[in-house]
């Protein structure tokens, strides 16, 4: 909770679930963006976009929640998100980052705090935009 606090810009791939999970989130203060995922309660879908794309610090950002089957995941994302240099995406549940052959483009799916589901750990991503760039750090929980 500390690091959400601290972050500059939350970005959530969706699961809430519920709405006062996605309320509780916005609460912690950084501004929030995010999309709705597949088990989102109807209140969460009408609130929240499928996709989306956030701007931070000049580094164009792609959200998605369910960003396909794994073949062809990076090159069907990089078409989806024209002019991103990254999509994060979730609901595998699955930690993955993986990185164009040119380096200019890479996808991020974080894992997930609350529902690890076949995965050895909680986890949670954090993403670190600096001079034009972004980078992706796995952070595990437990």
């Amino acid at each position: 909770m500390a690091r959400l606090r601290a972050a500059d810009l939350i970005l959530h791939a969706g699961d809430f679930t519920a709405g006062p999970v996605l309320e509780a989130l916005v609460a912690l203060g950084p501004p929030v963006a995010a999309v709705h995922g597949n088990v989102d309660a109807p209140d969460v879908v009408a609130a929240l976009p499928e996709r989306r794309v956030v701007d931070a610090e000049g580094v164009r950002i792609g959200i998605v929640h369910d960003a396909g089957t794994a073949r062809g995941r990076l090159e069907r994302q990089r078409i989806a998100f024209p002019g991103c240099a990254a999509v994060v995406f979730g609901h595998s549940h699955i930690p993955l980052h993986e990185t164009a052959g040119d380096g200019a483009f890479q996808i991020f799916n974080p894992g997930s705090p609350t529902d690890r589901r076949r995965q050895p750990r909680h986890t949670m991503g954090e993403a670190v935009v600096a001079g034009g760039a972004i980078r992706f750090g796995l952070i595990a929980l437990d």
